[in-house]
């Protein structure tokens, strides 16, 4: 039988733990996230002529995913705080797909991955997207948020299969 790997925030008794990172060389690590929000192409119509009752969606959706980004420690109970060095958030319309992508590029020079920054800033902004255009859609799906590429750090490079990272 193989050993099975042991879950590095969970410790010998089965109790949740942070883990010190303070051994951990500083080095530069990135991460790339992607999700999208799934909606009526008259919605899609609506924020690309600027026309929803709460203002420029994609725009406040940006923002909120910056800031997510920054507050993934409050947010997430065993993220460390990370003095994150850049963010940047994307959403594009896609009429043919009936939906809006989002992308989120994370980097810091730290001792421990940007990973969970990268996917909170996907999923706050997604949420955000929502929130600004449920007035005239509540069928919208929020979803396929993943990882698509990290680099940095002891476990090295990772690129989603499938995906142009």
């Amino acid at each position: 039988m193989a050993h099975a790997r042991r879950l590095s925030h969970v410790d010998r008794r089965g109790r949740a733990r942070m883990v010190d990172v303070s051994p951990k060389p500083v080095t530069r690590r990135e991460a790339v996230a992607r999700g999208e929000v799934r909606m009526r192409a008259a919605t899609l119509a609506q924020i690309a002529a600027g026309a929803l009752p709460k203002g420029d969606a994609l725009a406040v959706a940006r923002l909120a995913g910056i800031m997510a980004a920054k507050r993934t420690a409050d947010l997430v109970p065993l993220c460390h705080p990370l003095p994150l060095a850049h963010v940047d958030v994307e959403l594009v319309p896609d009429p043919e797909g009936g939906r809006v992508l989002i992308e989120s590029r994370v980097a810091v020079a730290a001792r421990t991955g940007v990973e969970m920054e990268a996917l909170t800033a996907v999923a706050v902004a997604g949420l955000t997207l929502y929130d600004m255009c449920k007035a005239v859609d509540r069928e919208m799906t929020l979803g396929a948020i993943r990882l698509v590429r990290k680099t940095g750090g002891r476990s090295g490079t990772f690129v989603r299969r499938g995906e142009r990272a």
